[in-house]
C-alpha cells in the first residue's frame, strides 16, 4: 500500500545515511568552518535587526504609539534570544573543530608510530643477535689471521742465521790462536849504549878561572 512504500523508503533514506563512509577529516574541518562563518554573518544580520528595533521603539514611544513601541521591544528580545542560539551553535562548531583536529593529528601520531615499531621490528628481524655475534666473530677471526700474516711477512730472511753459534765459536778459537802465536814469540835483546872508560876532558884554563871568581863573589854576597 501507499503508506508501507513510504515507510520502506524512509528506511531505507536512514539505512543509506547511517552507512555512509565518514568524509576526510580535513574536509569536514573546513565544512565545519564554512558554518561556523555563516552563523558569524547571521549572527551580525540579527544584531543590526535589535538596533533597528531599539530605534523603533524611540520613535514609536516618542509619537505616543506604546503598543507599537512594546511590538518592538519584542521582537527585540526575540532577536537577543536567536544571537544566544547563534552563540551556542558557534561553541558547538568551535568544539567539534578542536576535537576533529586534535583526533586527526593523534591519528597522523599513531599511524607514524606504528610505522615506525614495524620498522624496528623488521631491523630487528633482520640483524638478530646472533647475526651479531657471529659477524663480530668473524671480524675477530679476520683481525687475527691479518696479524698473522703481518708477522710472518715481517720474519727476516737469512740463510745463515742458524749458523751463527757456530760462527761465533770458530771466530772466538782464531783469536785464542793469534793471542796464543803472539805470547810464544821470542823477546828481542835490547841493546844498551857502551859506558865510555876515557875520563872526562879538563875544562880550559879560561872557564876554570871564570869558575871560581863566580864561586867567590857568590860566597861575599
Amino acid at each position: 500500500n501507499f503508506f508501507g512504500k513510504k515507510k520502506s523508503s524512509e528506511a531505507t533514506t536512514v539505512s543509506k545515511t547511517s552507512t555512509r563512509a565518514p568524509s576526510d577529516p580535513q574536509q569536514t574541518i573546513v565544512t565545519l568552518r564554512e558554518q561556523v562563518a555563516n552563523q558569524e554573518k547571521r549572527e551580525a544580520h540579527i544584531h543590526k535587526k535589535v538596533n533597528e528595533m531599539v530605534v523603533e521603539a524611540k520613535a514609536k514611544l516618542a509619537k505616543g504609539d506604546k503598543k507599537g513601541a512594546l511590538f518592538c521591544m519584542k521582537r527585540k528580545k526575540l532577536y537577543e534570544q536567536e544571537i544566544d542560539k547563534i552563540q551556542n551553535v558557534k561553541m558547538t562548531l568551535e568544539t567539534q573543530v578542536i576535537n576533529l583536529e586534535s583526533a586527526a593529528q593523534n591519528a597522523q601520531t599513531f599511524k607514524a608510530m606504528e610505522a615506525g615499531s614495524k620498522t624496528m621490528k623488521k631491523i630487528r628481524t633482520d640483524v638478530g643477535i646472533e647475526q651479531v655475534d657471529d659477524i663480530m666473530d668473524e671480524i675477530k677471526e679476520e683481525m687475527e689471521m691479518a696479524n698473522e700474516i703481518n708477522n710472518a711477512i715481517a720474519q727476516p730472511i737469512d740463510p745463515l742465521l742458524a749458523d751463527d753459534d757456530e760462527l761465533l765459536a770458530e771466530l772466538n778459537e782464531l783469536e785464542s790462536t793469534d793471542l796464543e802465536a803472539e805470547l810464544l814469540k821470542p823477546t828481542p835483546a835490547i841493546s844498551l849504549p857502551a859506558v865510555p872508560n876515557a875520563k872526562l876532558p879538563a875544562l880550559a884554563k879560561d872557564e876554570e878561572d871564570e869558575l871560581k871568581k863566580l864561586e867567590a863573589e857568590l860566597a861575599g854576597m
